[in-house]
């Protein structure tokens, strides 16, 4: 089933006490462009969440917004230089034992002498932060593609409708071509009996003409090849796979044989009947922009 290139999709969880958010949003592009907004200090993971959206997606341009809170996050650690306070009490206990003083000091005081407590930061394990970012990752992107789906379900039953209505109005088309060689014979037929003042009109010369006309206007060809589009086309939006690119070139065929149909048509219902077909082939091409 056909996808569309726009959608969204969320995803949050947690590495150890760091709290993760995951963001992806798309819209419409010709090739994949993939955009990866993660704090600095974590750049290094980029290239990786970037190998994982490259399996989700072939193309359009996709924005990856990455938050990471540390705000809850224990990552100091506060030590004692056990031998260091040792060395202070003792220091402090022969002061007071020489000059007569009271021995009794609180904790508090020995901890603000300086380097007894040691404040160290904790390194995240960046090995397990990008296997859970990862893993998050493909969770907000499964739902950005159920989205997806969900949109290219509606683009397939609209172009779908559209087809139908590309199909009539290609037969309807097929049955005015003999009509209008027709209407060409016995108007031509009466100019030159007018111009001749007579009912004596050359058979073979007027033959001639009407075939040299049928041929130029004859659409046989371009009805055959548009069928064919048309059902190339049906064939494509069953396939599971990327075929955006593909729909995108096969419009081109169907804008090109409605145009020579036109320029072919020589009565006003012909025209009428190619302005409708080639506003329903653009309809159907403004859609084909969404799809993956």
């Amino acid at each position: 089933m056909i996808k569309s290139m726009t959608g969204y999709g969320t995803a949050r969880g947690f590495s150890g006490s760091l709290e993760i958010s995951i963001e992806i949003k798309s819209v419409n592009s010709r090739y994949l462009e993939c955009s990866i907004r993660i704090p600095r200090i974590y750049i290094s993971m980029e290239d990786a969440l970037k190998s994982i959206v490259g399996k989700y997606l072939s193309r359009g341009k996709i924005d990856v917004f990455v938050a990471i809170d540390s705000s809850k996050a224990k990552d100091v650690d506060i030590t004692v230089n056990s031998h260091l306070a040792e060395a202070y009490i003792s220091t402090l206990r022969k002061l007071a034992n020489d000059y007569g003083l009271s021995d009794k000091f609180s904790v508090i005081e020995i901890a603000r002498f300086p380097d007894v407590l040691q404040a160290e930061k904790i390194e995240a394990d960046h090995v397990q932060l990008a296997s859970d970012l990862c893993a998050l990752l493909e969770e907000a992107l499964d739902s950005f593609n159920e989205m997806r789906q969900n949109e290219g379900a509606m683009l397939y039953r609209d172009i779908k409708s559209r087809l139908g209505e590309i199909e009539r109005l290609t037969m309807e088309a097929e049955k005015l071509s003999p009509i209008s060689v027709e209407e060409y014979k016995n108007r031509l037929e009466g100019k030159l009996r007018d111009f001749l003042q007579s009912s004596d009109v050359d058979e073979r010369r007027l033959l001639t003409e009407v075939a040299i006309f049928a041929d130029r206007v004859a659409i046989n060809e371009e009805i055959v090849r548009l069928k064919s589009h048309i059902e190339q086309l049906h064939n494509l939006l069953e396939v599971d796979e990327p075929v955006g690119r593909k729909i995108d070139f096969l419009l081109q065929e169907f804008n090109r044989e409605a145009n020579t149909i036109g320029s072919k048509g020589n009565d006003a219902q012909m025209a009428k009947v190619t302005v409708d077909l080639k506003a329903e082939i653009e309809k159907v091409r403004e859609q084909a922009q969404n799809i993956e």
